[in-house]
């Protein structure tokens, strides 16, 4: 049976939880239900050894989940459409819409970019089972460049590229209100109680670092582009939440009200520009994916044009 297998170490803090719980709360993407599943399947070891999943843990604890898709899920090939923007026998490219899910977990089964993938290229390589061929993520919400390894080499020299900050990332966003111009450094963790948000957290956060540039701007909104220096879990999101100037139509880092008076229906950022050598034939690649209607229309009106190519 397909499995992921991943490992952490029970903090002071989390010592005497439930191990369903602490796994829900260490992994927020996956239900309790989903771990005592795993539980139930003999896939969660504390120390190497089987627990119940009202097993009370202790500090120090070593705790290992094989990850596996649970029967509703399965990677199987669908053919859903790919805007494709680079490929060769190594690596490919695709624009990614707002809407898709990058890979199947619980609660998106199915059409899945993965699903697509598997598709599009008949045989796929990768380190993890659960994910062939990815090597970065993207939000559903967030549409642009995404990139995927083919290969088993293409993907280890991908995911090292992208280890090593050796690859470039571009973002461009509708933000509420304008940002300052220069570096936002401010470093980002878990949030202590929404555990599928991060926040900043200058004890104890992971160093977050992004570059912001105005490039429009009116009174109410403002378009931005954003170039990433780490790659934090929500970096951008939180950084421009951090500064004031929360990215429109965000629903867990924006503003409610902007949100409903502008009438945007997702967060409005996109990953436009990625720039890296490629690992394979040592050639130089910069990969940008048009604007989509929604940020295209909102960055035209704020006077954005000149920037920009129409269709």
């Amino acid at each position: 049976m397909t499995c992921s297998t991943d490992y952490f170490t029970v903090s002071l803090k989390e010592a005497e939880l439930r191990l369903d719980k602490l796994l829900a709360l260490h992994f927020p993407a996956h239900s309790r239900t989903y771990f005592q599943y795993l539980i139930d399947e003999g896939c969660v070891l504390v120390n190497g050894a089987l627990v119940k999943k009202r097993e009370r843990l202790l500090e120090g604890d070593e705790i290992e989940v094989c990850f596996l898709l649970t029967p509703e899920l399965s990677l199987e090939p669908e053919e859903i459409p790919l805007d494709i923007l680079y490929e060769d026998e190594h690596l490919l490219a695709i624009n990614k819409p707002a809407g898709m899910v990058v890979h199947p977990a619980p609660g998106h089964p199915s059409g899945t970019f993965v699903n697509a993938l598997l598709f599009h290229c008949n045989s796929l390589q990768g380190t993890d089972p659960l994910r062939p061929g990815i090597v970065h993520r993207l939000d559903k919400e967030t549409s642009g460049v995404l990139l995927a390894a083919k290969t088993l080499e293409a993907h280890s020299k991908l995911v090292a590229l992208f280890s090593e900050r050796k690859i470039d990332k571009t973002y461009l966003a509708i933000c509420v209100g304008t940002p300052p111009e220069g570096l936002i450094s401010a470093p980002i963790k878990r949030h202590p109680l929404e555990r599928k948000e991060m926040s900043v957290c200058f004890e104890g956060g992971k160093e977050a670092k992004t570059v912001c540039k105005v490039l429009a701007k009116e009174e109410q909104l403002s378009l931005v582009e954003l170039a990433l220096l780490t790659g934090r879990t929500h970096q951008l999101r939180v950084h421009l939440k951090h500064v004031g100037t929360p990215i429109l139509g965000d629903p867990v880092y924006g503003s409610p009200s902007a949100n409903s008076r502008f009438k945007a229906e997702r967060q409005l950022l996109h990953a436009h520009q990625i720039r890296f050598i490629h690992p394979i034939t040592q050639v130089p690649l910069i990969i940008t994916a048009p604007l989509p209607d929604d940020i295209e229309q909102f960055a035209f009106g704020l006077g954005a044009k000149k920037l920009f190519t129409v269709g």
